[in-house]
């Protein structure tokens, strides 16, 4: 039998991201499992003929202290729920660090919004979800951002 004790949902603190969190929330609240909110960053290098330019470390430090404030902010408006949330934040490629962090927490599943993106716009960017969903070892549940509404 399938049992969900944990869940760990991927965050960029989008509109998609919330309703994929409020959804895993419910989830948990069903089944009495804990959440993981994950935010995953990557420090952006930009490659030019003969050169790149990486960021500053203020630039840095500043990306971190973002995405360290979101999760504050994201968990604090969910703890009033009840049910156990733990913030985890990680540098990386974000399909990677979300199928590395499903491993180190033991995760049973991942909620992961989806943008539903198509054509030219899913060819340039690319998705994370879809990367997860192939390469997952646990099961993965995608939410669209009108399937289920943020409170």
């Amino acid at each position: 039998m399938f049992t969900i004790r944990t869940i760990l949902v991927p965050t960029d603190y989008s509109p998609m991201s919330e309703t994929a969190l409020v959804y895993a929330i419910d989830l948990a609240t069903a089944v009495g499992a804990s959440v993981h909110l994950l935010h995953a960053y990557e420090i952006p290098v930009y490659g030019a003929p003969d050169t790149a330019f990486v960021a500053t470390p203020d630039t840095m430090a500043a990306i971190k202290s973002a995405g360290e404030k979101g999760l504050e902010a994201a968990i604090a408006k969910h703890r009033p729920r009840g049910v156990a949330l733990e913030g985890h934040l990680v540098e990386g490629r974000p399909w990677e660090v979300i199928l590395d962090t499903a491993a180190h927490v033991h995760a049973d599943l991942i909620v992961i919004g989806t943008h539903g993106r198509r054509g030219i716009a899913r060819a340039l960017l690319g998705s994370v979800a879809e990367k997860v969903v192939r390469s997952s070892r646990v099961p993965v549940l995608t939410v669209h951002a009108d399937e289920h509404r943020a409170t």
